[in-house]
């Protein structure tokens, strides 16, 4: 059973849907999760689409690993990156279609 917030303070599904918006308010953030929407890939995948580096690709991965936003899997020698909830992805993409509207 879910406690009422305190007076003044958001309820805690706005406050997870506040964090999980944080956590994608960064370009190179929405990229990531706008091609993991196609289905898993690994980093040098996400660079070449990207077109940013190596680097700034694994920070933003771990940030989205850190939100659950994304999980990583080995596959042989790569680990591949792959949307933990598909509803992110529709998330993503509406806001970037909206933004095409404008």
């Amino acid at each position: 059973m879910a406690m009422d917030p305190a007076p003044g303070e958001p309820s805690a599904d706005l406050q997870a849907a506040s964090e999980l918006l944080r956590a994608l308010a960064a370009p190179v953030r929405l990229g990531i999760v706008r091609e993991l929407a196609g289905g898993g890939r690994p980093v040098h995948e996400l660079v070449e689409a990207l077109g940013v580096s190596q680097p700034l690709v694994s920070q933003h991965l771990r940030l989205l690993r850190g939100a659950r936003i994304v999980t990583a899997h080995r596959r042989s020698r790569e680990i591949e990156y792959t949307l933990t909830d598909e509803h992110v992805a529709h998330i993503v993409l509406d806001a970037i279609r909206h933004a095409g509207e404008a």
